[in-house]
């Protein structure tokens, strides 16, 4: 019989053995990296054969690709929420900050070193481009550049200048040079921060990362354009 959602059982027994199948590569993965992900080993341990596991996934990669797809779309929905709940930038890096600090394995694994000979499909990397639209779209508001002019005066200049004509990691999105460059900034020097602390780097140098972190914020957010 046929839940309310319209699932049979058979649809909700798959289910429940591939949630149990990503739990497991979880596992492995905080174990020994996204690398050393093996199928075979995660049958084992759930009892089932070889053969039997690739009816669910139908290989290492397809289970990557589930993975970093879950991943991202956690992070979309995280910074959207924060945006619908009028979060600024400073309130969508604290946002970034929070997911990250939750589960640093999901992190790693969108945000780390690259796993060897994987490509993540298209819808994968539209996902990610939602992720950066949002980012563009408080870029805008932060820089007054609603308009999608922007500017290319200060000590931004040469970069807006480059992205300027340089801006398909942004898509079709319209913001202009300034806020290209804001939010550009805005994601790698947090996220440098943030893998320096979730690898451990800051463990015995005496001060606390939220502070470091809040105090790039601050940078970020108040820089003249």
């Amino acid at each position: 019989m046929a839940d309310k959602d319209g699932r049979t059982p058979r649809e909700r027994y798959r289910n429940q053995v591939r949630a149990e199948i990503k739990e497991r590569a979880w596992e492995q993965i905080a174990t020994s990296g996204a690398p050393g992900l093996s199928l075979n080993a995660i049958a084992k341990q759930m009892g089932l054969s070889g053969p039997a596991l690739y009816r669910y996934f139908a290989g290492r990669d397809d289970l990557i690709t589930e993975l970093i797809r879950d991943a991202y779309r956690s992070l979309a929905d995280a910074v959207r929420a924060a945006a619908a709940g009028g979060a600024d930038l400073a309130g969508l890096g604290a946002a970034l900050r929070a997911w990250a600090l939750a589960d640093p394995q999901r992190y790693f694994l969108v945000y780390g070193t690259p796993v060897p000979g994987y490509h993540a499909p298209d819808d994968v990397t539209g996902i990610a481009r939602e992720i950066m639209a949002t980012l563009l779209d408080a870029a805008r508001l932060t820089d007054d550049d609603a308009d999608g002019t922007g500017g290319t005066d200060g000590a931004g200049g040469a970069l807006e200048a480059h992205l300027a004509a340089h801006r398909a990691w942004a898509g079709d999105h319209p913001a202009g040079p300034a806020a290209l460059g804001r939010a550009l900034s805005f994601w790698t020097r947090l996220h440098g921060v943030l893998s320096l602390e979730l690898a451990g780097h800051f463990t015995g140098m005496g001060f606390d990362p939220a502070v470091l972190y809040g105090a790039e914020l601050d940078r970020l957010t108040h820089a003249v354009p």
